[in-house]
């Protein structure tokens, strides 16, 4: 999978004239922050940066975090991705290994920086490591030759170290001699000391764009503390106009972002070709910004498909995904990042010599998340004593119904994820949630889920995607696994709902179908274009995800639990004997899909057929509402 440069997007805005933005964000510190940022980069997708980088932590303290969060920002959130890289602390081969990483996975756009060591550590060249910015540079143009587009840091104010402006602008031409392609600069809140700074750079021969860097105020205790750590200079009026609301943290922001909108006007009028901003993976500040600088528009507050799409470049074009991989999108990037071509406007085009095969991939790199371990008393510290593991599905399961009462949980909020699912309950799925917390506690296990859209706006703020003036729709789909016998009752209930659509496999690969095509789900009607169905229900698709789906309560959640533990004979019985289901609702207009549900529930084996208004036939029951 490969990307675009970033110095190659730059210059295509420059020839259309147009302006462009960009943003900063750092790896967090817990797992919830790392979730959380993902679902932020999600919607500021949507306003269309011409790239995003991640930082590089002091020392390379944050280089693991930050390779997974480039990694899965590029190819799975659709964000052209910088790299930072810094070569502070850092020897040759670690370096060597955090290049080879970013290109295979597809970043090909790097921020070399000399870096900071770690905090209460003095800054020193390690042995067989890099002095400064421009040797790290060097190196990455003598071995990797043009791949990479690199960007350096230029300081307006000259870097803390400096002797002088004038020899720091000699080293900043440096850096770009070495190979550098264009540079972000530090944070800086006077503009007149930018302007100077870029003339003084064009005086020395640097001709690369200067793309100024830009931090809104969020607080003043903050703002205060990142100017003083930075030495960065403050004009009067600024510290004047936030003195008599410095206790106020909304008035603040409120302030922070008209301060930003005037430098931004000053800064594109004086020529710059962009603008990016520092966002301390905060959002609202800079939506705000780019609202009052009219650089986007309420339409792009929808995506242009129901899935984000992959930034590497082999797959702009891609427009239909089998939904089971929705929840667990790096799976189906990893799964299919060597195909050539990928479908576009129909799912039937894989068929096509072109297209990969799904099977094309391989658990090992499936590893328990974080928390999912238990009291197992085979983990011990330096003292000998069992370590306790907190488990992130709660207490150790002790019958099917425990299992039940984890999956309604992880439904209703009170837990944060599943194997099947990374993040928490999508947002699309929360009209449904009580319905879906009904059918987890009575053992029908939901792992991926939809509600039926008939015609809602492609702007809607819950289920719209596509841009404006469209119109979504989507047909009811639940997928979960099922014991046995709920199974054969499930289909035997099916047998008289003419517009069910069902697909049964256990681990064994015994399948009970009663459709063997593809079913788009999701599609939406644009004016001057095909109907676009991006989400489909595929026969052959399910099959290749029922051999993960089965893994997953192995390898993330049966084996945090010893091999005799009453909790791990339970899971195992459970992967051995249960079905994975997918069922679709064809009725968008007035169908139910929990009925069939609730009827079993109740013991109601069959259900009340009726003719809708509308002609199509619907089921209806006399039993209570869940």
């Amino acid at each position: 999978m490969t990307s675009m440069k970033i110095i190659d997007k730059i210059q295509k805005k420059k020839e259309s004239n147009a302006p462009f933005y960009s943003f900063e964000y750092f790896p967090p510190k817990t797992m919830e922050g790392v979730q959380n940022l993902y679902d932020r980069l999600g919607r500021m997708l949507l306003f269309e940066p011409l790239f995003i980088d991640i930082t590089w932590g002091a020392g390379g303290s944050t280089s693991a975090l930050t390779l997974e969060i480039a990694e899965k920002s590029q190819n799975v959130c659709g964000l052209e991705t910088m790299m930072h890289l810094t070569c502070t602390n850092m020897p040759v081969s670690e370096i060597i290994f955090a290049l080879d990483k970013a290109k295979s996975t597809g970043i090909r756009n790097i921020l070399a920086l000399r870096g900071d060591p770690p905090r209460g550590e003095e800054w020193k060249k390690i042995e067989g490591g890099f002095a400064y910015a421009a040797d790290l540079v060097r190196f990455i143009r003598e071995k990797y030759g043009d791949y990479f587009c690199i960007s350096v840091a230029g300081y307006p104010e000259g870097h803390s170290d400096c002797v002088s402006k004038e020899e720091d602008i000699r080293y900043l031409k440096e850096k770009v001699d070495a190979g550098a392609d264009f540079i972000i600069t530090q944070l800086f809140y006077d503009c007149d000391i930018f302007c100077e700074f870029v003339e003084k750079c064009r005086s020395v021969g640097i001709k690369c764009p200067i793309i100024p860097g830009i931090m809104p105020i969020q607080t003043y205790a903050g703002f205060v503390r990142m100017t003083t750590l930075s030495k960065t200079k403050v004009p009067q009026y600024i510290m004047d106009n936030l003195e008599p609301i410095k206790d106020n943290d909304e008035e603040v922001k409120k302030y922070g972002v008209r301060l930003c909108v005037e430098m931004s006007k000053r800064l594109l009028t004086y020529g710059v070709e962009g603008l990016h901003f520092y966002t301390l993976n905060l959002e609202r500040s800079v939506r705000k910004v780019l609202k009052g600088l009219e650089l986007v528009t309420p339409d792009q507050l929808s995506p242009f498909l129901p899935w984000a799409q992959s930034a590497a470049g082999n797959r702009l074009k891609e427009e239909v995904r089998p939904i089971f991989w929705q929840n667990r999108p790096r799976s189906y990037i990893a799964r299919t990042g060597s195909w050539d071509e990928f479908p576009n406007g129909r799912w039937g085009d894989y068929r096509s010599p072109a297209f990969g095969d799904l099977s094309d991939y391989h658990l090992g790199g499936v590893t328990p998340p974080p928390g999912a371990g238990n009291n197992n008393n085979n983990n011990n510290n330096n003292t000998g004593n069992p370590v306790v593991i907190p488990n992130i599905y709660g207490d150790s399961p002790q019958s099917e119904q425990d299992i039940y009462n984890i999956f309604a949980s992880y439904c209703s909020g009170n837990i944060k994820r599943l194997p099947w699912n990374d993040a928490p309950l999508s947002l699309e799925s929360e009209n449904i949630k009580e319905q879906l917390v009904f059918l987890n506690k009575n053992g029908f296990l939901t792992i991926n889920s939809q509600p039926a859209i008939n015609g809602l706006p492609s702007t809607d703020k819950q289920h719209g995607w596509g841009g404006k003036n469209g119109v979504v729709y989507k047909k009811a789909y639940i997928e979960f696994f099922a014991s046995p016998e709920n199974t054969l009752k499930l289909i035997e209930y099916f047998k008289k709902c003419p517009m069910i659509t069902y697909h049964a496999v256990n681990r064994k690969g015994d399948s009970k179908t009663n459709t063997k095509g593809t079913n788009a789900v999701t599609w939406g009607i644009f004016p001057g274009k095909e109907i676009i169905q991006p989400t489909v229900v595929d026969h052959n698709s399910f099959m290749v995800w029922k051999d993960e789906a089965f893994a997953l309560w192995e390898t993330q959640w049966a084996t945090t639990y010893t091999p005799s533990s009453t909790s791990r004979t339970l899971i195992d019985s459970m992967i051995n004997g249960y079905y994975l289901i997918n069922i679709v609702d064809n009725n968008f207009i007035n169908g139910n899909i929990f009925q069939p549900f609730i009827d079993l529930v109740n013991n109601l084996s069959s259900p009340v057929l009726s003719s809708s208004s509308n002609g199509i036939q619907s089921t209806t029951s006399n039993t209570a509402s869940i």
